[in-house]
């Protein structure tokens, strides 16, 4: 594992850039887990407004699947920052396809919150990490 999937391994929140079907650009802060080859986020019981497919980062993803994820770490000591890049499609996962009990697993094992919040049942992002890059001072 090299420095860049350490940082994402260990980092709690990340940013994720989807767009529209016009090329409108939204972005949404997000918690993740990672495996050799994907990043999972949930649609979790958190309060929304809408139902999760209604959700615009899904209505995007969608649309079109492209994403980028952001992970990055500020000091006002400059020579700490580090961000790091991941672009690949996202797919939605559905509860009872393959992928979907381990990512729930890790959801649940890096955030004690999901303890007290089903996720058996929630929709989760799958992003292919295709690419990944970084910078650190």
């Amino acid at each position: 594992m090299d420095w860049k999937q350490a940082f994402l391994k260990d980092s709690r929140v990340a940013r994720l850039a989807t767009v529209d079907e016009t090329g409108q650009a939204h972005v949404v802060p997000i918690v993740y887990v990672l495996d050799e080859s994907h990043i999972y986020t949930p649609i979790d019981a958190k309060p929304k407004r809408v139902e999760a497919m209604q959700l615009r980062r899904v209505r995007n993803i969608q649309a079109e699947p492209r994403v980028c994820l952001v992970v990055d770490h500020y000091e006002e000591d400059w020579s700490r920052l580090v961000w790091v890049q991941v672009r690949g499609p996202a797919a939605l996962i559905e509860p009872g396809e393959p992928q979907h009990a381990e990512a729930v697993s890790l959801l649940e094992a890096k955030y004690p919150q999901y303890g007290s919040m089903l996720l058996t049942n929630a929709l989760v992002i799958a992003i292919g990490m295709e690419t990944i890059s970084g910078w650190r001072a």
